[in-house]
Formats: C-alpha cells, sequence, structure tokens
C-alpha cells in the first residue's frame, strides 16, 4: 500500500449490481484469536479450501526474488521483473490467458500482468487485483506479496478445479502503485466505456497478512462487499470498514471510473485499539504492521491466521459470484483477438477467434456470430476448428451498411455453447480512413514478400511451433553471439480513429538468470523503441503484444523486430500473426 498522501474525498454513488449466493468455504486458520460463529449454508458446490502452505511458498519465492535483486522488488527493477515472471509462469503453465501491459505512463515503466481464466461470458466479468510492486526498503512481503501470493494461489486453485462459470474471472498484479496507484490508473484509462461495464466488481488485496493485523474491508456495507463480509462472518470475527486504505491502493483507481470496488486488508502503520484487540487478538497501542515499508517486511512479517482466512475468503468470493453447478466432461472456451476494430462501408476487417480444451478431451467446435446490423456479414475460415485450433473471423461492410457500433456474439458450438463479443464500428468511409489490415503476409505462410529479413528468419522448421498455420519469424536461437532482424514498411491512411499494431510473441530461453537481460529483442517503428523483450520473459506459450500507432497516420514508416543474442545459452524470439488494424 501507498504511503498516506492528503486528498480530497471523493463522492461515490456506485450503484451495485452483483448478486450474490451464500457459498461455504472451509477455513483453514491457525487458532484464531475469536471465537467461531456458524458457518453460512453450504450450496450445492462450496468453495475449495486454499492451501496456506502454498500461499506461503509462493511469499517465499518473492523473498528470494527480492534477496537475488538488491533486497527489494520496486516497480522499475530488477527484482519486480522477476516477480512478474514468477507469477506469470505460474498462470501460463495453468491454462490461463495472460497479457503484460507495459505502463509507459509509470514513474518507472514496467508490466501490469493480466491473467483471465477464458471460461464465462466475456461481458459479465469479475475482477481480482493486488499490486505486485514493493518500496525500495525492503522485499515487501506483506506489503504486498500477501496479497499477490494470495491471488495467485486462487488463480491456481480456480485453473485445478475447473468448474462451470458463471462470470469471467480476471486476475491484475499492477505495477508502480507505491508511486501513486500508477499501473492500475494506467490500466482503467486504456479501457473503453464499453469494457469498463463489462466490469461487474473490482477487489482489491493489500496486505492481508499485518503480524498484529485486524480484519478490515473497502466499503463494508455495499453489496459488491457481501460476499468478502459474509465469509468472514462465519468466523464471528466482526471485521471493521477499512479507513485507513481508503485512496491509497489499487480499487480507488476503478472507484473512480465508476467500477464497483471491495476487498479484504488486514491494515498497514495505523494502531490497534484496544476493543480490537479484544475482539481479534494481538497487541493494543501497536501497529498493525510494525514492519510497514522497512527492511524487515519479510516472510517473518506474516500473521497466518489473518492470511489464511484472507485467502479462503477470496475463494468464497469467487465461487458466490462466478462458478456454476458443475465441470462437463469434455470442455471448451473461444476467445477473439483483437476483442473490437472498425470497418468502412466496402471494406473489410479480421480478427483471429482462437479455442481452447478446457476439460476433457479435444472436440469439434462449429463457429458462427449474430448481432451484425444490415449490410454486415461475418465469415469464418475454417467454420470449424477442432479445440485448440483457431479460425480467422472476417467482417465485412457493404456500400450501403448501417453505420455504428455494435457488438457481435461470436459462438462456438460443440458438446456445449461457448461464447465471446466483438466490437464492430462501422463507419461512412469518410475523412480520408480506409478501414482493414496493412501488414501483407501476416502469418509468413506466403513466402518472406513483403518482409525483409536475415538469412533463415522466417521459417517452418519445426525446432519451434507457429502459433497458427506451419510458418513464423523466429528470431535468434543459435546459443552464440547473432543478430537477426525482421522488417516491413506500412503506410498509415489519415482520418481513421484507431491504428493498432499487434504481434503475438513467444521468448523461449536456456538461460537460467532471474535478473540480467542477456538477450533482447527490440521492436521498433521508425527510430521510435516501442518495446524491449528479454530472456527474463521466456514463458510457454505465445502473448499477444499490441500497440498504439496513432501518431503515425498519414506515415509511410518501417515496422522493424531486432533479436541480438549474447555468446552463450540460446534464447528465441518467435513472432507469428503480425496485424496492423486502421479502422
Amino acid at each position: 500500500m501507498r504511503r498516506s498522501t492528503p486528498t480530497t474525498s471523493l463522492a461515490l454513488a456506485l450503484v451495485a449490481t452483483l448478486t450474490t449466493a451464500s457459498l461455504a468455504g472451509t477455513a483453514s486458520a491457525s487458532a484464531a484469536p475469536a471465537p467461531a460463529a456458524p458457518a453460512p449454508a453450504v450450496a450445492a458446490l462450496a468453495a475449495p479450501d486454499v492451501s496456506l502452505t502454498n500461499v506461503q511458498a509462493h511469499l517465499t519465492q518473492l523473498n528470494s526474488i527480492a534477496s537475488s535483486n538488491g533486497g527489494n522488488r520496486r516497480a522499475g527493477s530488477a527484482g519486480y521483473a522477476a516477480s512478474v515472471s514468477y507469477v506469470k509462469g505460474k498462470l501460463q503453465a495453468a491454462g490461463y490467458t495472460v497479457t503484460e501491459q507495459n505502463c509507459t505512463t509509470c514513474t518507472y515503466p514496467g508490466s501490469n500482468l493480466i491473467a483471465e481464466w477464458p471460461q464465462g461470458p466475456a461481458d459479465q466479468v469479475v475482477m481480482f487485483g493486488a499490486h505486485l510492486d514493493s518500496v525500495s526498503a525492503g522485499p515487501g512481503i506483506n506489503d504486498n506479496g500477501s496479497g499477490s501470493a494470495t491471488l495467485l494461489e486462487n488463480a491456481l486453485v480456480l485453473a485445478a478445479q475447473n468448474p462451470t462459470m458463471t462470470k469471467r474471472v480476471r486476475f491484475a498484479w499492477w505495477n508502480g502503485e507505491e508511486q501513486g496507484l500508477q499501473g492500475s490508473k494506467h490500466y482503467v484509462n486504456q479501457l473503453s466505456t464499453t469494457q469498463r461495464g463489462y466490469i461487474k466488481g473490482y477487489y482489491n488485496f493489500d496486505m492481508v497478512g499485518s503480524p498484529n493485523g485486524g480484519y478490515f474491508i473497502n466499503r463494508i456495507t455495499s453489496a459488491t462487499a457481501a460476499p468478502l463480509k459474509a465469509y468472514w462472518d462465519s468466523f464471528g470475527i466482526q471485521p471493521e470498514e477499512n479507513t485507513e486504505g481508503q485512496g491509497r491502493s489499487d480499487d480507488y483507481s476503478f472507484a473512480n471510473v465508476g467500477i464497483q470496488t471491495s476487498g479484504y486488508a488486514a491494515g498497514a502503520s495505523y494502531t490497534k485499539t484496544a476493543a480490537q484487540a479484544a475482539k481479534w487478538g494481538g497487541t493494543s497501542g501497536a501497529a498493525y504492521d510494525g514492519c510497514y515499508h522497512r527492511s524487515c517486511d519479510t516472510t517473518s512479517n506474516i500473521n497466518t491466521t489473518v492470511l489464511n482466512r484472507s485467502a479462503d475468503g477470496v475463494a468464497y468470493a469467487i465461487w458466490a459470484l462466478a462458478v456454476g453447478g458443475g465441470t462437463p466432461a469434455n470442455d471448451f472456451s473461444v476467445a477473439v483477438s483483437p476483442t473490437s476494430g472498425s470497418v468502412a462501408r466496402g471494406g473489410s476487417t479480421i480478427a483471429t477467434v482462437s479455442t481452447a480444451t478446457t476439460s476433457g478431451s479435444a472436440q469439434t467446435v462449429a463457429l458462427s456470430a449474430s448481432g451484425a446490423p444490415s449490410g454486415v456479414t461475418v465469415g469464418f475460415s475454417p467454420s470449424s476448428v477442432t479445440s485448440g485450433g483457431s479460425a480467422t473471423m472476417t467482417v465485412s461492410a457493404s456500400s450501403t451498411a448501417t453505420t455504428g457500433t455494435f457488438t457481435l456474439t461470436v459462438t462456438g458450438t460443440g458438446s456445449a455453447t461457448r461464447t465471446a463479443s466483438y466490437t464492430i464500428t462501422v463507419t461512412g468511409g469518410s475523412g480520408g480512413c480506409t478501414a482493414g489490415q496493412l501488414i501483407g503476409n501476416s502469418s509468413f505462410e506466403s513466402g518472406t514478400t513483403p518482409w525483409t529479413t536475415s538469412s533463415g528468419v522466417i521459417t517452418n522448421d519445426s525446432g519451434q511451433a507457429a502459433r497458427t498455420g506451419s510458418y513464423k519469424a523466429w528470431l535468434n536461437g543459435y546459443g552464440s553471439s547473432h543478430t537477426d532482424t525482421l522488417s516491413q514498411s506500412v503506410t498509415l491512411p489519415t482520418g481513421c480513429t484507431s491504428y493498432t499494431l499487434a504481434f503475438w510473441l513467444h521468448i523461449d530461453s536456456a538461460e537460467t538468470t532471474t535478473s540480467t537481460a542477456y538477450d533482447k529483442l527490440t521492436v521498433q517503428v521508425g527510430s521510435t523503441t516501442l518495446a524491449t523483450y528479454s530472456n527474463l520473459n521466456k514463458a510457454t506459450g505465445y502473448t499477444q503484444r499490441s500497440f498504439n500507432l496513432a501518431g503515425y497516420a498519414g506515415q509511410t514508416v518501417t515496422l522493424k523486430w531486432t533479436g541480438v543474442e549474447d555468446a552463450s545459452l540460446q534464447t528465441s524470439f518467435v513472432v507469428d500473426d503480425v496485424t496492423l488494424q486502421v479502422g
């Protein structure tokens, strides 16, 4: 949690829309200072118990990362980058759709890590977040390894259980919270009004294992807080409003744009009262966390009872808010990337529809779309896939198509029906904008033209898999000093409202360091560097990266990827499905 600064109170009229179910969670806490009360009624599918041991193992790893990187995990530092890599690796291995969002507006630029469980309706999202950075003074294990580890283990439990979802669950680990909630502000500012509307509640977890901790809930009387409060009420804890944390953690960024919020906290530098000590245990007259923002905020600075009740309370909330009544034997998910596009009358635009097998065996999934306005058609190539495969969706507009913004529902039909949403804006074609996709040979399946590359970059070599098709651009991977390049020149029209460069990147590396970037991939537009990736970003599978190129409208620019590898231990940078969508 960031330090307290003078703020002007914000009057928010947040209307609660979440409905909560009475689902039971299991508490595996160590001896509690407060007597237990009867647990809530058990529903057909109860929330799982979250292993305190596993949460502590994540804390140990974060502490070790700090110890190996100057004693902290401050935003922008090697310790923070290694923390992102650790959490990301666990999530990708569990089957999450994981995105690193570079916070370019942060004091210390770095990644927000967003992980979405690819089930449930895409327009009904429940979001759970915690900041991953520490202050420079220490490793930040309570502040905020505790919240980060709690969410990571809950995410892994959800993936392992793989229940039927009634809402989509999205997890986030924020950069730059300690500098003023910068990562979460950047995230919400990048969301469209429609995307913000999809988020039905944001839950924040900041310092949930304070050694002399209390039990605090953000906006405790709101409907959003109801599942969190119900779980703690089952122990007779008598939680209180989190007054210390108001405006000081990432829920504030969401509340400021009208998204309902709640969350757990166990207290920071404020003093525990005698009344609180009487009902919760601990020491009155002492801070909830005497190591707040200090070097002693290590794995020894944790109250395991509070931490365990927080972790289990998160699971209770996930199951109450987003989980249905069972898991199909064979199931799949559907996703669309990008999630929105623009097309002018007489033009077309494309997106990728991806499927994944989420339980049981792979199956044939037939693709269709609904919700298109008059004059707009949607086609898929191929029209059906085996779950785990992808198809290209083409949205075409006639010369008389109805203009405006519309939501298409993309449906996959197999043993079950799964959907994803895609927002299409149909324009009249005025203002000089010719909407469409500008990259030639975007999936590298048609030789090398119009790409310019160093020798052997565009290849169907089986040593690295393509994301789609057989070919991809494989830079480096030699394990010796080597430079590879990939580039294409494009002309961006004027008058468009969006200019989105996107590509899928897989990084495979034999490097074992968690702190040194030996091998690097630089992405440029002209002479401007958009992003730099390295062996520290290695992970299984592909991750989509996207950038706004609106500043280059009306220009002919060269997009360039440059991979530089040092003298030993290979790192492969594999690029596929490059698009530059304008509209």
